[in-house]
């Protein structure tokens, strides 16, 4: 097979012409993602065949992300932050006025959204969590789309990390207990004071239980548990008692619970659009699968599945369950988007995000496993290049962020770049990783910088005794904890890796823990403290520091580049501003690109080039590639 041409960074990471799509209640219009002065906007436009889009919002500044049609499909809502400081604002479109201005709904200098609901069994309003009043605790509130009106439904009394909303009154809060577990409360309309409910397990649920959605009788919530089986499944949490009955399962498969993460990715659950009822559950192993919950949907859902070989992503129906719109993932050609009506059988393509890729030019996602030094089975992903023999590679390990998600198969830009010059692209669900049953996570605990670096190494060692990969032409490459497990795989085996490349990397455990916004703080409790440390712990500390790339700085040799957003909140500049330092004055070789305009997850279509432009010259340099490539 002939080597595929190369294909320019530009035209990869050129925002999508269309993404994101969604029908409006009614059935009659999508609303989509598309660019407008080169920011991804909400546009609207109706499904009749020929109909002309329009823009309905107008960010110059930076790209809108998460969008959601309004029960009223006059209205639209979207959440927007500032330069990428996550102190997200709720904004209302109309759609039906193309002059009227976008509404912030949350005007509230430094203060963040979060949980935007829209229940079904309340048209007409939203339930936000704000924290303006204090910034470092989120109340809960009414908020009126049509005019804005904005009513206090419970001031939080200081240890509530979440509310969850179940109609008529009845609230219910999340708290963290002093061992880190997570405990649920009714609120007392009367009294405000908080009745347990039941409790979770802090290392068994990381970041928190999820979903945690209201039934649309109030009377219960759909939550994921993992309670008392290694596998996350669906069931119903009986609010009056705690009791949990499941709903549904998979034997070997997790619910995909990705979307706690990145809520631009499918909830787990699909549910009815007018009525909230359950309509399917998702479940992720090596690729998804779907099940049904409901004979309708069942019928719906067997004729969504033959649009695409992918994988169904998002899922939007119209309030009588008729038509639909649906997205695919395919790790060749991602993000195939189709409008189905089920009355008729009618569907077509409505468009494709990147028609400018041929996806015979991309280079396919293969799952493989690979066992770790105690015997524990890494769910992973490679990605050869396409017209190359798949012997002796430069090859790049790719690795996620969280720790507490995961690499799944799919499209991934960033992937085929450097796929297509020639590199092997190992992806490693190391321990840690959500979505490969609890006791894969909970294998985690006490062991950053160790048992899970051992896993990539691992990975890496593998990689060679399969011939892939040239032992002596391997980068690792990361952000966030990534970025973490990138510094550690340079400061802790120098020796390994040929190159590094890392955004938004943590350099020292315990000065993060010290600098994530103080929303965030007790929600530390179940998750880093419980895995890797407190900090306010002066053993445990001392622990941190010698699991942190920054102590071990005198180790680095390994050539590096490392990227940050100066409005990053969660990892701030200073931690990649310190290790560079530390680095310069020791004379090791160190680029340092920081983007004033970018916070965690960089969005901006010229950072993201200027980003890559500079990994690939880099790469190029200290590992080669493809001869043809200058």
């Amino acid at each position: 097979m002939a080597l595929p041409d190369l294909i320019a960074v530009e035209d990869l990471l050129r925002p999508p012409e269309r993404t994101g799509a969604s029908i409006s209640p009614d059935g009659t219009r999508i609303a989509f993602l598309a660019p407008w002065k080169n920011r991804l906007n909400v546009w609207v436009q109706d499904l009749e065949p020929g109909a002309e889009p329009r823009c309905v919002t107008a960010d110059a500044t930076r790209t809108v992300h998460r969008y959601a049609w309004t029960e009223d499909p006059r209205w639209l809502l979207y959440l927007q932050d500032t330069g990428g400081d996550e102190n997200w604002h709720v904004f209302r479109v109309d759609v039906d006025d193309p002059e009227a201005p976008a509404v912030d709904l949350t005007p509230f200098p430094g203060a963040t959204t979060a949980g935007l609901e829209l229940p079904a069994s309340q048209p007409g309003t939203a339930i936000v969590q704000l924290n303006a009043r204090d910034v470092a605790e989120f109340d809960l509130h009414e908020l009126d789309i049509a005019t804005g009106e904005l009513t206090l439904l419970a001031q939080n009394p200081g240890p509530v990390t979440g509310w969850l909303y179940a109609g008529k009154g009845r609230l219910f809060a999340q708290t963290l207990t002093d061992e880190g577990d997570i405990a649920l409360s009714r609120r007392d309309a009367e009294t405000g004071e908080l009745h347990p409910i039941a409790t979770f397990d802090g290392v068994d649920n990381p970041i928190c239980v999820f979903p945690f959605e209201v039934t649309p009788d109030g009377t219960g919530a759909w939550i994921g548990s993992n309670r008392s089986t290694d596998r996350t499944r669906l069931v119903r949490l009986d609010l009056a008692t705690g009791e949990e009955t499941e709903v549904d399962s998979h034997p070997d498969f997790d619910l995909d619970t990705r979307a706690f993460a990145f809520p631009t990715l499918p909830s787990p659950l699909i549910r009815h659009r007018r009525t909230g009822e359950l309509l399917g559950a998702r479940y992720l192993g090596q690729r998804q699968v779907i099940h049904a919950l409901d004979p309708h949907f069942a019928e719906v859902l067997e004729n969504l599945e033959g649009l695409c070989d992918g994988d169904l992503a998002a899922v939007s129906g119209d309030c009588d369950g008729r038509r639909w719109v649906v997205s695919f993932t395919h790790d060749r050609d991602s993000g195939a988007t189709w409008f189905y009506d089920h009355d008729t059988g009618e569907s077509r393509l409505l468009f494709r995000p990147n028609p400018h890729l041929d996806p015979d030019a991309m280079a396919p996602m293969r799952p493989v496993t690979i066992t770790a030094r105690d015997g524990l089975e890494l769910p992973s992903y490679l990605t050869l290049p396409l017209g190359m023999e798949a012997s002796g590679l430069p090859t790049v390990l790719m690795v996620h962020g969280g720790p507490w998600t995961r690499d799944a198969w799919g499209f991934d830009k960033s992937v085929q770049m450097l796929a297509n010059r020639g590199y092997a692209v190992l992806q490693v669900n190391f321990r840690g990783s959500t979505g490969f049953g609890k006791a894969h996570m909970t294998a985690a605990v006490g062991e950053l910088a160790g048992k899970m670096h051992d896993d990539l190494i691992d990975a890496v060692d593998w990689a060679i005794e399969q011939g892939y990969a040239d032992p002596d032409r391997i980068a690792i490459f990361g952000g966030s904890y990534g970025g973490y497990a990138t510094l550690v795989g340079v400061a802790f085996t120098p020796d390994r890796f040929a190159a590094a490349v890392e955004y938004a990397g943590i350099s020292n455990l315990a000065g993060f823990m010290r600098t994530v916004p103080e929303a965030a703080k007790a929600g530390l409790a179940n998750n880093w403290h419980l895995y890797a440390g407190d900090p306010d712990d002066p053993e445990q500390e001392a622990d941190l520091l010698a699991r942190s790339p920054i102590t071990r700085v005198h180790e680095i040799r390994t050539p590096l580049m490392i990227v940050q957003g100066a409005n990053d909140v969660r990892v701030v500049q200073a931690e990649s501003d310190n290790i560079v330092d530390a680095l310069r004055e020791r004379g090791v070789e160190v680029e340092y690109l920081v983007f004033d305009d970018e916070g965690h997850m960089f969005v901006n279509p010229e950072n993201l080039i200027t980003m890559f432009r500079a990994a690939e010259r880099f790469l190029a340099q200290h590992l080669g590639g493809r001869k043809d490539h200058d």
